[in-house]
């Protein structure tokens, strides 16, 4: 099972790649057409609204109360159950989303007031980002839409068409600013009616796999319903508990509003490369292990729960430790190779390299949480969660007031990167949070050979991170390259760096077959997670 569990995961982040380089591509285009200004900063609060809340309707609160009731409705009762089921959650989630929707495009002064009041000091940004939300809002209905039928094609073990979707909004926001943006009268609202444009296209491209599965909703209101009515309760504490690093986010965006222009959207394109590997690797192996672990809880087999989220560590320690090494040690020469042309300049890409610096010390945490959340959920216990995200979003605000806010009146140089590195000591301490409350119910217990991996993946990062350091050059160096020259050589250097990476790993012994767990398989009455 470990093999099929990889197997799953595999695709899930192949599939996510391909999305994350459409991703890389379109902040490429959004640096060289709109620099980090005005305009992207307003667009960036406009953007990111929607795609906060849609953490609550969408992949976040939702789906995690979701598809642990959707996985036990279909290991133990009939398909037209399921599709009643689905049919409920769609009425209700979509007449909740559309009231959500309307009132957020008529409000949209106050909205963008609460998220970024210190816009309100530069009127024609403030006014930008309000038009840009209008168009943006609606959104929040089509991502949230497509995520539910996300988490049943997930649950049906049609895990590539979820993690293609992305893809399409990518393309949509290039076509966007290359073609429509030079007709408007403001060209930076190309962004938000690229974002719209995507929203409609991802919800489309689901309806025929949902039709394949024979579970294309037919919406009708479920309030009645006694599984609705368990999400619904399920959703309430989780709505939190799983944005906490969205909410850690919106906290940097408050305050970074307060800060130089371009603060926001420096946080911005950090936090963009940070979710390259979040996307690839850790949101595809959440995306696996929920429905897996969930199977497992239904089924009574908590041995094999376990077992399954040890496979999920251990598979975290061995992939997101190098890729944060690497962002810790690489971030200025991946910023100039990627976005240090046109309309933004070496100012810019060192405010941004400031940013990903201390994001980059957060990924191990960031990735915890996405695995150590699906054994929560799967249990369908959500106030644990809760309870750990107030910690962790109070710890965020408070260290923001001890550092932060100080770092910026002394009028230090990129006070902005303070905002990130307090995020990234939250998520240490959710993750932590997390992780013990397991271990004290008993939930979780560690399989042998732990001490050998650490030791060997440390010892490889060491080796990696010290090449790094020592032989890649200066930041100035990289940005005085053509961009043919910077692309060529980040190319080499991270070839190197993976082949130093696992090359020490298997020297001192590291084998694929640490990776498997036993265990892990549901047994033969539960129906096929992957």
């Amino acid at each position: 099972m470990s093999r099929a569990l990889f197997k799953a995961t595999s695709l899930v982040g192949g599939m996510t790649l391909i999305s994350r380089i459409l991703g890389f591509a379109r902040d490429m285009v959004l640096a060289r057409y709109f620099g980090a200004g005005m305009v992207m900063d307003a667009f960036t609060q406009a953007n990111k609204i929607p795609n906060f809340m849609r953490r609550t309707f969408g992949e976040g609160a939702f789906t995690l109360a979701f598809v642990p009731v959707l996985s036990e409705h279909k290991a133990t009762r009939s398909h037209d159950d399921v599709k009643l089921l689905a049919d409920r959650v769609a009425g209700s989630l979509g007449l909740t989303l559309f009231v959500v929707t309307l009132i957020g495009v008529i409000g949209a002064p106050v909205v963008m007031w609460v998220f970024a009041p210190g816009f309100t000091s530069d009127p024609n940004k403030y006014d930008l980002a309000v038009r840009m939300l209008r168009v943006t809002f609606p959104y929040l209905m089509f991502i949230s839409l497509t995520a539910m039928a996300g988490g049943i094609l997930n649950t049906y073990g049609r895990f590539w068409v979820p993690s293609f979707t992305p893809v399409l909004l990518n393309i949509s926001m290039i076509l966007a600013v290359i073609w429509l943006s030079p007709h408007l009268a403001q060209p930076g609202m190309a962004l938000a009616w690229g974002v719209f444009i995507g929203g409609v296209v991802q919800l489309a491209f689901q309806i025929p796999f949902l039709m394949q599965i024979r579970l294309l909703p037919r919406p009708r209101w479920g309030e009645t319903h006694e599984a609705v009515t368990r999400i619904m309760k399920l959703m309430l504490p989780t709505v939190f508990s799983s944005s906490v690093a969205q909410v850690n986010l919106v906290v940097d965006s408050i305050i970074a509003s307060f800060l130089a222009t371009g603060s926001v959207s420096w946080l911005y394109y950090a936090d963009r490369m940070m979710e390259f590997p979040l996307g690839v690797f850790s949101i595809a192996l959440g995306t696996v292990l929920l429905p897996n672990l969930a199977q497992h809880y239904a089924l009574k087999n908590m041995s094999g729960f376990s077992a399954t989220l040890d496979w999920g560590f251990r598979i975290t320690a061995v992939v997101v430790l190098p890729a944060a090494m690497g962002l810790l040690m690489f971030s200025g020469p991946l910023i100039a190779t990627l976005f240090n042309y046109g309309a933004f300049d070496a100012h810019d890409t060192l405010m941004v390299t400031w940013a990903l610096t201390t994001y980059s010390m957060g990924l191990l945490s960031f990735t915890m949480v996405k695995v150590l959340l699906p054994a929560y959920y799967a249990r369908q216990d959500s106030k644990t969660p809760f309870r750990t995200a107030v910690v962790a979003v109070a710890t965020n605000l408070i260290l923001n007031l001890l550092i932060t806010v100080p770092w910026a009146r002394a009028g230090y140089i990129a006070p902005h990167a303070g905002l990130a590195l307090c995020t990234s000591i939250a998520s240490f301490v959710n993750a932590w949070q997390l992780y013990r409350g397991l271990r004290k119910a008993g939930i979780y217990a560690p399989t042998d050979g732990w001490k050998k991996l650490l030791m060997r993946v440390l010892v490889a990062n060491g080796v990696m991170g010290a090449m790094l350091l020592f032989f890649t050059g200066s930041l100035q160096t990289w940005m005085e390259r053509s961009a043919l020259h910077r692309v060529e050589w980040l190319a080499l250097w991270m070839l190197l760096a993976v082949a130093a990476y696992f090359g020490t790993l298997f020297a001192l012994g590291f084998r694929i077959n640490d990776l498997r767990v036993k265990g892990t398989q549901l047994p033969a009455s539960g129906a096929t997670p992957v």
